[in-house]
């Protein structure tokens, strides 16, 4: 792994002295310090040490590059931590860490919960929304959070998501002689004179969180009525398959339901709309579901805007899409792309039915109706039939 000039260090919460050998040796050796002032008084840093600048960045550390150069970072480094912000800007063999036990486990260990058990997220510059998806009867959460008023504000939301029952224990200053835990429910937080650092464990009641299952309830989306109607939703999601870490271009997104769905099964998308009240309804729905950090949304032409943009590992073409589009992208986009295009018209027909034979892949017909009143009775209403053309290109 070379020799590196870079240490990363875990720093315990409030002492230096329960640093590992190796650890005080790299900190005793250094030239340069960076890290929060907190740490660099508990280091001893003195005239070696350089806080962070705000905002947060790490251009400093690269610019003395080559030197003997030490950052301090909480517990484990590389857990929501500026490992990982470092190392994307490096070649192997210019760094190594020496980690401390991280909140995470230290929260874990004083409740009795199985690690491997409990989801770890980190919230002090993402939106609490981002739980949404992760939100699930009977599940545990660890939250590492802003500063000390962060807790009420997770436990008001986790209230307005259905789950006021959610026991939270607010653990504060976690491995330090000043260690504090409390616990609370959400709908009855009354936690007050909180310090950082501080992290909140949620233990989630039942009957709470999304269901798993293509094809949510079309009310839960923000739209004008143009968006692809639930059960069609699920059979196209299962057309594209999404796999968590893929990427999917979503054109003519409607109210993006379809990127919304993905990105809740870990992908990311680019949702591409030409109706400007669209393009807003898509962006309330990705705050909405709390993936906003996953879907990007963009006014326009998607023939027009996708030419420089890295290849998706899915294209999913809502409306049906023109000859144009599907020209351009199958210049672009490279062979084992996923494509699924959805239409309702003749003329859409007629071009799936056309590129059907000439690109391969299948077609589906879906006919749906619903139940509706029909004098005092009730009857059959059919529904525009939906046709799917879906291949692997």
């Amino acid at each position: 792994m070379g020799d590196p000039w870079l240490s990363i260090v875990g720093m315990p919460h409030d002492s230096a002295a329960q640093l590992p050998p190796a650890s005080r040796a790299a900190i005793d050796a250094a030239e340069v310090i960076f890290g929060g002032p907190r740490h660099l008084e508990l280091a001893g840093a003195r005239e070696r040490g350089r806080a962070w600048p705000v905002p947060f960045a790490i251009d400093p550390v690269l610019e003395v590059r080559g030197r003997q150069v030490v950052v301090l970072a909480s517990g484990d480094p590389f857990w929501f931590g500026a490992g990982g912000s470092l190392s994307s800007h490096l070649a192997p063999g210019e760094w190594r860490v020496l980690p401390a036990a991280s909140t995470f486990s230290l929260v874990a260990g004083a409740l009795g919960w199985r690690l491997e058990d409990v989801t770890c997220h980190g919230l002090h510059a993402a939106p609490i929304a981002q739980l949404r998806g992760v939100l699930a009867p009977r599940r545990r959460m660890i939250c590492l959070v802003r500063d000390g008023a962060a807790p009420a504000e997770l436990a008001r939301w986790l209230t307005a998501e259905g789950a006021g029952a959610a026991r939270l224990t607010v653990c504060e200053r976690m491995g330090g002689a000043e260690q504090r835990m409390r616990e609370t429910t959400a709908a009855m937080f009354d936690i007050a004179d909180i310090s950082a650092p501080v992290a909140v464990a949620v233990a989630l009641p039942e009957d709470v969180g999304l269901p798993r299952s293509s094809g949510l309830p079309d009310d839960l989306f923000a739209n004008d009525g143009q968006i692809t109607k639930r059960p069609v939703r699920a059979l196209t999601l299962s057309a594209l398959g999404p796999r968590p870490g893929e990427t999917l271009w979503d054109i003519g997104a409607g109210s993006g339901s379809i990127s919304v769905e993905w990105c809740l099964a870990g992908g990311r998308a680019e949702a591409f709309e030409k109706h400007a009240a669209r393009v807003e309804n898509i962006a309330s729905n990705a705050d909405r579901f709390g993936i906003a950090h996953r879907l990007a949304v963009h006014h326009g032409d998607a023939a027009g805007m996708i030419g420089d943009r890295t290849a998706p590992d899915a294209v999913f073409v809502g409306g049906g899409g023109s000859d144009a589009l599907f020209d351009s992208l199958f210049s672009q986009l490279p062979g084992g792309t996923r494509l699924v295009a959805n239409g309702v018209t003749l003329e859409t027909e007629a071009r799936f039915a056309r590129l059907q034979a000439e690109k391969g892949g299948s077609l589906l017909r879906i006919e749906l109706a619903e139940a509706a009143p029909l004098g005092r009775m009730r009857g059959w209403q059919p529904l525009r039939p939906v046709v799917q053309w879906s291949v692997t290109l």
